[in-house]
């Protein structure tokens, strides 16, 4: 176990403090805490050797993004798996990301077609999973995964929505990890490929609804909804 040494200034403090959110943030990705464990200030603090002022403000960096509650008189927890909560993240994610997809395939210019297929192709070629990393989507497939969605929406040219995209992604990114084994069956390559094909061929609108089906395919596994409507691709 690595132990962080806590300094009286300022800078320190910082330091210490992101050091103790990225760890933190790591664990509860790779499931070491399971939804509704607590996460207890003081045992964070004796684990990484910091005060109780660094974890703190760590653990409310945490709840900013969704990966972490606070809750009136009980402190901090890993969130619930609410079928409710995923939902509302689903519900912001369809209302926006195809109208800002839309955009950038209007308005994307051949650099960006370059970075998304330069996206793409590292999604492609990143394993999902590793025999280190568990059950769960290996942190290098996640980061790719991250960068070909936003990569798409980068087209754009507008930083406020992008910034949107980002908090959003956030807050949903734990929620999809746990769908990870929830919907086995599903071909999430076949679903971004037909993305990048849509968006390469400037096609707005069908890029529009390739994303909001691997959205909804998204939240149906999040909820345990895994019967699927036909699609015309099928």
């Amino acid at each position: 176990m690595s132990q962080a040494i806590d300094t009286p200034n300022s800078a320190g403090k910082q330091m210490l403090s992101e050091q103790v959110y990225a760890h933190l943030r790591d664990a509860i990705m790779r499931g070491e805490h399971a939804p509704g464990d607590a996460l207890k200030p003081q045992d964070l603090a004796k684990e990484r050797g910091v005060s109780l002022a660094v974890v703190r403000e760590a653990l409310v960096r945490v709840v900013g993004e969704g990966l972490a509650d606070r809750l009136p008189n009980r402190g901090f927890a890993v969130p619930t798996f609410s079928d409710r909560r995923w939902q509302e993240i689903a519900e912001a994610r369809l209302t926006i990301e195809p109208v800002v997809l839309r955009m950038s395939v209007e308005r994307g210019d051949v650099e960006w077609e370059a970075r998304v297929r330069a996206a793409h192709h590292r999604l492609t070629r990143t394993p999902p999973y590793v025999p280190e990393e568990g059950e769960y989507y290996s942190g290098a497939w996640s980061e790719a995964h991250r960068v070909f969605h936003r990569t798409l929406l980068e087209g754009c040219g507008n930083p406020v929505l992008l910034a949107t995209f980002d908090r959003m992604w956030t807050a949903s990114e734990l929620a999809r990890r746990w769908s990870a084994h929830r919907d086995p069956d599903r071909d999430a390559p076949a679903e971004h490929r037909r993305l990048e094909e849509a968006a390469l061929a400037r096609d707005a609108g069908t890029a529009a609804e390739v994303l909001i089906r691997h959205l909804t395919q998204t939240a149906a596994a999040l909820t345990g909804c895994t019967h699927n409507e036909p699609t015309k691709e099928d």
